[in-house]
């Protein structure tokens, strides 16, 4: 999210937002961490740019990062949650969203996501920050627009 929007978050105007492709396209299910399995929508017409962002995940350590996600999550959450229900349930959990939008091809991904709702309640704070450290993307605070010249400063996130 662009900090730019920050201030929208706030006092007068408390908007959501709202989050597209929460699991990054499939992405963040873990499903592509050896390879692009044969039924994957990557491999659909359509769809190829996923193995770009794939290539670019995998160079930047992202897919790494999500293999410890899944680990973390069967530690902390017992092995009937998966990373895709932890990354929808941590998006359900910041207070600056007011809807997240998920995309399925089978009836079966929409049922599995809809199982983060169970998940939402038992994510404390230690967890989210927890995971904020190990996805290591955070932004840095926002000092509000115009910071640098001196106009009015926001409170930082």
């Amino acid at each position: 999210m662009e900090q730019e929007y920050y201030p929208l978050f706030q006092q007068p105007y408390n908007i959501g937002t709202t989050i597209w492709s929460p699991l990054a396209s499939g992405l963040l299910t873990n499903k592509y961490a050896d390879g692009i399995p044969e039924d994957a929508r990557a491999n659909q017409k359509g769809y190829e740019f996923i193995k770009g962002i794939l290539e670019k995940w995998r160079s930047l350590g992202n897919i790494d990062k999500i293999k410890k996600l899944d680990e973390y999550t069967k530690e902390m959450f017992g092995s009937e949650f998966s990373v895709a229900q932890l990354a929808l349930a941590w998006c359900i959990k910041n207070p600056n969203v007011t809807t997240v939008l998920l995309g399925a091809t089978k009836v079966r991904q929409i049922e599995e996501n809809l199982k983060a709702l169970e998940l939402v309640p038992k994510i404390t704070e230690e967890h989210m920050k927890k995971l904020d450290s190990m996805l290591e993307s955070k932004p840095e605070n926002y000092e509000g627009w115009g910071a640098t010249t001196g106009r009015r400063k926001f409170n930082t996130i």
